[in-house]
C-alpha cells in the first residue's frame, strides 16, 4: 500500500497526440517515457522519486497494453543490472533510484553498463537529493557521472524541459552508446505545470523479438582484452559523438543580454532560481529574459567546449553558478577557457556559497557580488535624486529587502517516529532491558527506526547505508573471542533486510559464528519510503508475491535462535525477547523479529473505512487514551521513555500540584504504548482507556442516559457536601 494512489491521474497517460497534459512532474516523466517507447522499467522508491514507482504501479494496465514492462527491484543494483538488456539489443530501458545513494548501491553494474556501452538507449533517472531538504549525505550525481563517462542531463525545472529531456535522453545513449543519467532535483519531481504531447509508442523491437532472437557481442563485455578497448573507445566514438550530438540538438540553452562583457552559466535545474534572483536584482522579467546573457546547461556533463568558447569569448567575467564541493564544473570551465587561450575571469565559489542549497536568497547575494565587481553601473543611483539623497541621505541604488525586526528563532524540530508508530515500543523495550544489563554498542540502519538515535531514546552508534546495520556489527564480533560479556546490537528494517541485510548481515554473521544480536524492524511495508509493498508484506497485491515470512528466510540461512514477536506495543513480550537475546549464551547469532503494521499505512487504509461507514450508520468504536490528572504524579517518566508526538503536557488544575501532569492530545491513535510502557516500567497507573461509541444502539443509548443520571447525583451530592465544609458560601457549578 503506497503512501498515495496515482490510480486517477495516471489515466492522464492515455491521451492522445496534442493533447495539453497537466500534471506533476514525476507523471509528466513517466508519459515522456511511454512517447519514447521504453520497453521495460525498473527502480528501487527513495525520496524524491519514490511516486514514479507509485506512478508506475498504478499505471501497470497501460504499460500493459503498450508491451512495457514494469518491476520494482529488490535494490538498485538489481535495477541497474536491469540495463543490460540493452547492451545488446536495441531496446529501450529506464531504471530510477534515490540519488548518490542508490547509485552507490549501483555502481558495480553501472560501471560495467559504462565500460561495454549499450546498443538500445539505457536511462538512468536520479532523484537528486542535494540540499537542505535532504536526508542523506551531501553528495552529487556528478562525480559518477564523470568517473564512469556517463552524460548528465540536468534540466530546467519546467515540464517541457523535462519531457524533452527523457526524450534527448534516449536518442543520445543510442547515438553515443553509453548510458545517460537524468536528474531530476526535489522541486522538479513535484512541479506542476503543462505540456503538449506526443503519440504512446509500442517498442519497436521488443524483449519478446530478443529471447527469441539471441545476440552476443564479446566485445561488450568487460573481460580483457576488450575492456581495455573500452576506454579507447570512450574517448575516440563516443564522447565526439555526445559534442556533436548535444551541439546539433542544441541541448544547451542560451538567453540573450544587452550586458555582454560579462555572463552566468548555470545549471539547467538551478537556472529558475537563477533568473528569480537577477529578477529580484532588477536584472531580469518574469518571462525569463535577462539582462546578463545565461549559459544553461541542461547538459552537466560533458561540457561542449565550443559552446563554452562562444559564449566567454569577449566577456570580462563569467559567473559559474554549481551547488555543492568539489566544484568540478567551475574547475573544467577554467582549464577550458585556459585551453583556448581566454583570459575571461571565472567567479563561482568565491562569491558563492562553497556547499548548501542555493536558494533564490543565496544566488541574489552572490549574483550582486559578481555585477558590482564587473558591472557596478547596474545598481547607479537614478539622474533625478531622491528625496533621502536630497536630505543628506546614502542612496547607491543597490535593491534591498525592507527592514523589518528580527525574526524569532524557530524552536528545534529532530526528526521524530509519528503518532503511533509500532517502531517507538521496541526502543522503549530496550531502554527497560538497559536497566538490567547495561548499555549496548547499537548499529543503526536507514530507515524510520534510525529516528531511535534522537532523544528520548538515544539509540545507535554507526549508520552505514541500507541494509547494512548488521555488517556495521561485524568487527565486534571479535569481544565475543575476547572473552566480552555483551553482544554488539544491530537493527534493520524488514526493507533493507530484503534490500542487503540477508545476505551481507545475516548470513554474514551465520558464516563467521558470530554472536551479535540481530533485531528486524517488520513493519510490513517498505515504510520509510512511501508504503510500497514487500517480499514480506501481509497484504494481498495483485502483481507482486507477498507474504514470505522473514523468519523463514533468516532460519534458512542457518540462524538456530529466532524469536518473532506479533504485537510490538506488548512492551513486555517485547522487553522479555530482547532480554533473552542478548543474554543468550548459545553460539551463533540471535535474531529478534519485531512484527507490527506501520501506523500510517493503517491509518490510511482505516480511517476512509471508519468514516463510511459511520456516515452509513454503523455501529463504530473508537478507541483513545488518557491521563488521569489526579493521579498523575507529574514525574513525565512516561515521556522519557516513551517519546509519543501526543504525549504532552498540561497544567494539573490542582493548586497544590504546581508542575504539569501528562496529557494526550487529540492526535492519539490507541496504539496502547504509552498505557504498556508506564506498566512495563512499574509507573504510575494514571493512564485510562476511553471507548466513544458512533451510531449506538437502542440499549446503549439508554444504559448512557442512566450513567449520566447517576453520575449527576453523585457529583451533586459530593458538591453538597464541599459546601457544607467549606467556610465560606460555594457557587453550585452550572
Amino acid at each position: 500500500m503506497a503512501e498515495r494512489s496515482f490510480a486517477k491521474e495516471v489515466q492522464q497517460l492515455r491521451v492522445p497526440a496534442g493533447t495539453e497534459f497537466r500534471g506533476e512532474g514525476i507523471l509528466a516523466v513517466t508519459k515522456a517515457l511511454l512517447e519514447s517507447g521504453v520497453s521495460y522499467v525498473t527502480g528501487y522508491q527513495g525520496s524524491p522519486i519514490s511516486h514514479l514507482m507509485d506512478v508506475l504501479a498504478d499505471a501497470q494496465p497501460i504499460l500493459n497494453a503498450l508491451g512495457v514492462y514494469f518491476e520494482p527491484a529488490a535494490s538498485e543494483a538489481a535495477a541497474a543490472a536491469a540495463l543490460s538488456a540493452s547492451v545488446n539489443y536495441p531496446v529501450r530501458g529506464a531504471v530510477t533510484w534515490k540519488s548518490t545513494v542508490g547509485t552507490n548501491v549501483a555502481s558495480d553494474a553501472l560501471a560495467n553498463l559504462a565500460s561495454g556501452g549499450v546498443t538500445g538507449g539505457a536511462l538512468i533517472i536520479v532523484g537528486e537529493d542535494y540540499g537542505e531538504g535532504s536526508s542523506i549525505m551531501q553528495e552529487r550525481t556528478h562525480a559518477f557521472a564523470m568517473k564512469s563517462q556517463m552524460w548528465l542531463l540536468d534540466p530546467r525545472p519546467h515540464l517541457p524541459s523535462i519531457v524533452q529531456a527523457v526524450h534527448d535522453g534516449f536518442a543520445l545513449s543510442e547515438a553515443t552508446h553509453t548510458p545517460v543519467m537524468l536528474e531530476l532535483r526535489i522541486r522538479s519531481c513535484h512541479l506542476h505545470g503543462s505540456f503538449i504531447t506526443r503519440e504512446n509508442r509500442r517498442p519497436a523491437f521488443t524483449l519478446k523479438d530478443a529471447l527469441e532472437n539471441p545476440r552476443r557481442d564479446i566485445d561488450r563485455i568487460v573481460l580483457p582484452p576488450a575492456s581495455f578497448l573500452h576506454e579507447r573507445e570512450k574517448l575516440e566514438q563516443r564522447w565526439p559523438a555526445a559534442v556533436k550530438f548535444i551541439t546539433e540538438r542544441k541541448l544547451n540553452e542560451w538567453v540573450e543580454g544587452d550586458l555582454e562583457h560579462i555572463g552566468i552559466v548555470t545549471l539547467g535545474g538551478l537556472a529558475n532560481s537563477v533568473l528569480r534572483a537577477l529578477k529580484l536584482l532588477g536584472q531580469a522579467d518574469l518571462f525569463g529574459a535577462s539582462r546578463v546573457p545565461l549559459y544553461i546547461l541542461n547538459v552537466a556533463y560533458p561540457l561542449i567546449e565550443d559552446e563554452v568558447d562562444r559564449f566567454c569569448r569577449g566577456k570580462r567575467a563569467v559567473l559559474m553558478v554549481e551547488e555543492g564541493q568539489p566544484d568540478y564544473l567551475e574547475q573544467n570551465l577554467n582549464t577550458l577557457l585556459r585551453r583556448r587561450g581566454l583570459d575571461t575571469a571565472v567567479h563561482g565559489k568565491d562569491l558563492l556559497p562553497r556547499g548548501g542549497d542555493y536558494t533564490v536568497a543565496a544566488l541574489q547575494k552572490g549574483i550582486q557580488g559578481f555585477l558590482q565587481r564587473h558591472h557596478p553601473a547596474a545598481f547607479a543611483a537614478p539622474v533625478a535624486l531622491s528625496l533621502a539623497s536630497r536630505k543628506g541621505a546614502v542612496d547607491d541604488g543597490v535593491p534591498r529587502a525592507p527592514v523589518s525586526a528580527a525574526a524569532p528563532l524557530l524552536p528545534p524540530r529532530p526528526p521524530g517516529l509519528c503518532v503511533g508508530c509500532p517502531e517507538r515500543p521496541i526502543f522503549s523495550s530496550l531502554k527497560l532491558v538497559e536497566r538490567e544489563l547495561g548499555m549496548h554498542h547499537v548499529s543503526a540502519d536507514i530507515g524510520c527506526h534510525l529516528f531511535s538515535i534522537m532523544p528520548p531514546f538515544h539509540l545507535g552508534a554507526t549508520t552505514m547505508g541500507y541494509g547494512l546495520g548488521g555488517s556495521s556489527a561485524s568487527a565486534f564480533a571479535a569481544g565475543a573471542q575476547l572473552g566480552a560479556s555483551k553482544p554488539a546490537l544491530a537493527f534493520m528494517g524488514d526493507g533493507g533486510f530484503w534490500h542487503n541485510g540477508l545476505t551481507s548481515g545475516i548470513a554474514n554473521a551465520v558464516f563467521n559464528k558470530q554472536r551479535n544480536v540481530f533485531v528486524i524492524v517488520d513493519n510490513n511495508y517498505s515504510a520509510a519510503t512511501g508504503g510500497q509493498d514487500l517480499p514480506s508484506s501481509r497484504a494481498v497485491n495483485p502483481n507482486r508475491s507477498t507474504m514470505h515470512p522473514i523468519e523463514r528466510a533468516v532460519r534458512g540461512v542457518g540462524v538456530e535462535w529466532v524469536r518473532t514477536i506479533t504485537r510490538t506495543y506488548d512492551v513486555k513480550s517485547m522487553r522479555a525477547a530482547l532480554r533473552a537475546a542478548l543474554s543468550s549464551k548459545e553460539p551463533g547469532p540471535k535474531v529478534v523479529i519485531a512484527q507490527s503494521e506501520c501506523m500510517l499505512n493503517r491509518q490510511r487504509r482505516d480511517k476512509p473505512a471508519t468514516a463510511k461507514a459511520i456516515e452509513a450508520g454503523a455501529r463504530v468504536v473508537k478507541e483513545r487514551f488518557g491521563v488521569d490528572a489526579a493521579v498523575c504524579s507529574g514525574d513525565h517518566a512516561c515521556m522519557r521513555i516513551s517519546g509519543c508526538p501526543s504525549l504532552t503536557l498540561a497544567p494539573s488544575g490542582d493548586a497544590l500540584k504546581p508542575d504539569p501532569v501528562a496529557s494526550v492530545d487529540e492526535h492519539c491513535v490507541a496504539c496502547g504504548h504509552c498505557g504498556e510502557v508506564a506498566d512495563a516500567a512499574v509507573l504510575c497507573p494514571s493512564f485510562y482507556k476511553a471507548h466513544k461509541v458512533h451510531n449506538p444502539g437502542a440499549a446503549e443509548r439508554w444504559l448512557d442516559r442512566w450513567r449520566r443520571r447517576a453520575l449527576a447525583w453523585l457529583q451533586a451530592r459530593q458538591w453538597r457536601a464541599r459546601a457544607h465544609r467549606a467556610l465560606f458560601p460555594l457557587e453550585a457549578p452550572r
